[in-house]
């Protein structure tokens, strides 16, 4: 980061923000490649962890992703036997999503390895200046 012409980039947080989020994006993907998981994948097998049973239109919202690309997901991750999707019982048009035992098998695994990755990026920091960038983030993007 000593290029001159980016000078007045490297002064912007949002810059700056952005290079370290996509070094984060990109160290997290490698390592769920391992398993064969988009970073996608990982977010909704997240999701659906902590709010299973969970409706796929409600896991869109909780998740941020396009109720199109949800589909496709919940595909990729149904054809891989991750999770499990029935119809509500209260409301045939929903559909209700579970993780199945490989897919908590597979949770527990990718978590170790989304904590590896996150341990590469933070590598340069303390553990004291860790929990301090951690602070500033959320205080960041806090009620937003």
């Amino acid at each position: 980061m000593t290029d001159p012409a980016l000078r007045r980039l490297q002064t912007l947080p949002s810059w700056l923000l952005g290079r370290a989020a996509a070094l984060g994006h990109r160290l997290v993907a490698d390592h769920l490649a391992e398993v064969e998981l988009r970073l996608s994948h990982h977010a909704v097998l997240c999701a659906v962890a902590e709010y299973q049973p969970v409706a796929q239109a409600e896991l869109a919202r909780t998740v941020k992703i396009d109720p199109k690309d949800m589909v496709t997901v919940l595909n990729d991750l149904q054809a891989r036997d991750l999770v499990t999707r029935t119809r509500d019982p209260k409301d045939a048009r929903r559909n209700l999503i579970t993780l199945s035992p490989g897919g908590c098998e597979l949770l527990h695994r990718t978590e170790a390895l989304g904590e590896q990755a996150n341990a590469e990026l933070v590598a340069p920091l303390s553990p004291a200046e860790r929990e301090q960038l951690n602070d500033l983030l959320r205080r960041i993007i806090a009620d937003r």
